[in-house]
Order: C-alpha cells, then structure tokens, then sequence
C-alpha cells in the first residue's frame, strides 16, 4: 500500500503520469513485432531507423528544385526504382511514385512484409508465420540455390519466384505425394 502524497509532492509531481509513459509510443512496437512475428527486439528498431534515413534522404531531395538541379531527378529515379525492386514500394517511378510516395509508405510495416516467414504466408506455402519460420530454421527453405536458415531474409520482387522447398526436405516430398507426382527416382 502507497502513502498518500504530501501537498508539495502533488504540487510538484502534478504534469507526471506514472502510467502513461512516452517511450511506449502507443505500443506500435510490440504490435509490429507480434503481427509479423519479429524475435529479435533489435529488428524493429533497425528497421525503423532504417525507414527515417530513407524518410530524411526523400526529404532533403524534395527540398531541391526539381528543373534546375539534375542530381536530384538522378538521385531520385534511383532511390525509386530501388525501393521498388526491394519491393517496399508498390509502384515504379513509371506508374507514379515520388518522394512523397517514400516518405509516406516506408514503414517498419513494408520492410516486414519483405521476410521470407511473412512471404512464404502471402504466397500460399503455409499458413501462419510461426509455422514458415519454424522450417525455415530448420532448413527446408530455400531461395534460388542457397538454403536459407534466417527469417529475416529480405525477399526482394527479383527473388520471389526462386522461393521453394529444399529438394531433400519431407515437406516437398508430402506435398508432392499428395498431388500425386512424386517421381521413385526422388527417393533415392
């Protein structure tokens, strides 16, 4: 049990609110790291310094003129196409995207969504993101020839059809039984 406070202590502790506390940020964290299942605390903070430089960057060009300095439409285009190619962005500098596109949708979200836990969920190989990252660690995953043991593995738009089972993995061998094209050789 508390004492209550004196006069002078209320006067003085009026403006501070031992419930509410600012460096929560609404707990926009823990929601980040539960819905897209980050393990590692240090991800989301990475990643969201990594979305304020890119904020900044987008910034400071917007605030060059546009017709006079052509480093800004080089700088631009590539920092377009770029974070597009990563897939962060939804469009290409051709379909419309400016620095206004960067600074409003680089977010902790978009980078997330690029993991391979989360991308193996969105194209149908499982369901949750528990179960991807759990066979992931496990060495049934791979991208292209290298099988990937990390769940946060950025999947880039260039990536996203070498995404597949392991060849010697039981997973390919259930799913191809079930489709009923599993080959004997394979078994060897």
């Amino acid at each position: 049990m508390v004492r209550e406070l004196k006069h002078h202590e209320k006067k003085l502790l009026r403006k501070v609110d031992f419930h509410n506390y600012k460096s929560d940020g609404n707990h926009r964290e823990h929601e980040i790291r539960q819905r897209y299942l980050l393990q590692d605390p240090m991800d989301y903070r990475k990643y969201n310094a990594l979305c304020g430089s890119l904020r900044q960057l987008a910034h400071k060009l917007s605030q060059l003129d546009p017709d006079a300095d052509p480093l800004r439409k080089k700088l631009e285009s590539e920092l377009l196409e770029k974070l597009w190619r990563m897939g962060i962005l939804k469009q290409s500098r051709e379909q419309g995207a400016g620095l206004s596109k960067v600074e409003r949708d680089v977010t902790v979200s978009a980078l997330c969504r690029r993991r391979l836990a989360v991308f193996m969920v969105r194209s149908g190989m499982v369901e949750t993101i528990k179960a991807a990252t759990t066979f992931i660690e496990q060495g049934h995953v791979r991208v292209g020839t290298e099988v990937v043991n990390d769940p946060a593995f950025l999947v880039t738009r260039n990536m996203e059809d070498f995404v597949t089972w392991v060849d010697s993995s039981k997973i390919k061998r259930n799913i191809l039984r079930y489709r009923e094209k599993l080959d004997d050789f394979d078994l060897l």
